[in-house]
């Protein structure tokens, strides 16, 4: 547990300009509304300066700009280019993670052959299959299952119950929340009289460092070759990446997202929740994905934002959307109209 930081030592590991008592000790975050003494909470907007104002947070982290031009009542107060991303960083430090003692608990089942740094944790009724690798400062919580020659890098957290199949590489600093499940065979067939036959599943999923995947999400193995997620990247909660997809470096997918086999979603791309990828689609790099977007088999989603079904240029979804707000009052302008041609037409008999 942190034991908290003065305010004048947060604004230096901020770098930011601090007004007020820096001598004061700040142990936690908050948001405004429920702040109390000793936390601190942040403003970036300034349609909430009112509520900032009033709030009861000891520190707060405003936009440099407004030291300036508003008084706020917290005792220290300290001015940043980014206060949300301030914010996030000072949480690190008062909220830091967990840190558990190396050791294999006795119930984890452990193959001879496994390669387990001495400084990793190794949790309740976890599985480590033969020849897999841990790194250094690993976290394996209850009930993870790791099968034959996966490889863990560095400093890595896996969530209880998480899954990953045989011959899955994982990079440093990676983050797996509960029930991910990483390697399942790829949705591949092929038709025949009798039905389906099952398209060879034998290739493996690589995860770069610095990822976090969100809970019940679901990375299937490559059909042959590799399924890749990009350094940096994050995926929310029950995502679903197809075999042999590659999404590249800082890509943030929301929840409820369905891709599908060998799609390409390039660096800085940002998609919405409930967003579905037919397959052999390709997302450019700093493309943006409204939430419940469509895109077709295919497509190629260039720079932009996109939204709708199927999906298209935010403009052009714009425009659409509000001539179907007006189809109730153009069927009545119909109806109106047939009306007066009737009437025209009964009269010219």
């Amino acid at each position: 547990m942190s034991q908290g930081k003065r305010a004048s030592e947060i604004a230096g590991y901020l770098q930011g300009r601090l007004v007020g008592d820096g001598s004061i000790l700040i142990e936690r975050i908050a948001d405004l509304e429920n702040a109390g003494p000793g936390s601190v909470a942040y403003v970036d907007n300034v349609k909430f300066f009112e509520v900032a104002t009033a709030s009861q947070a000891t520190c707060l982290l405003v936009p440099i700009e407004a030291l300036e031009t508003v008084e706020f009542n917290s005792a220290a107060v300290i001015g940043l280019k980014h206060p949300k991303l301030g914010f996030a960083r000072i949480a690190e430090v008062l909220h830091p993670p967990i840190v558990r003692e190396p050791i294999i608990h006795d119930t984890a089942v452990i193959a001879e052959t496994a390669d387990i740094a001495l400084s990793a944790y190794i949790g309740p009724h976890a599985t480590v299959g033969e020849y897999a690798r841990i790194g250094n400062n690993c976290r394996i919580e209850a009930g993870v299952v790791l099968g034959a020659n996966v490889t863990i890098g560095d400093d890595c957290v896996l969530h209880p119950n998480v899954v990953l199949y045989d011959g899955i590489s994982i990079g440093s600093r990676v983050i797996l929340h509960a029930g991910v499940c990483i390697g399942a065979d790829g949705f591949g067939y092929v038709r025949d009289d009798m039905g389906y036959h099952k398209f060879p599943q034998i290739g493996t999923v690589e995860i770069d460092d610095d990822v976090e995947i969100g809970a019940h999400t679901c990375i299937d193995r490559a059909a042959l070759g590799k399924t890749r997620i990009g350094r940096g990247t994050k995926l929310d909660n029950m995502v679903h990446v197809g075999h042999n997809c590659d999404i590249g470096e800082r890509v943030v997918i929301a929840a409820q997202t369905g891709i599908s086999g060998s799609v390409v979603i390039e660096d800085d791309a940002v998609i919405g929740g409930q967003v579905g990828f037919g397959d052999h689609t390709r997302v450019q790099k700093g493309a943006i994905i409204g939430s419940k977007a469509g895109i077709l088999p295919g497509k190629i989603v260039r720079p932009g934002v996109w939204w709708g079904i199927p999906v298209q240029p935010l403009d052009e979804y714009k425009r659409m959307n509000a001539h179907l707000g007006r189809l109730p009052q153009m069927r009545e302008d119909l109806k109106e109209l047939k009306a007066r041609v009737k009437e025209l037409e009964d009269k010219l008999r």
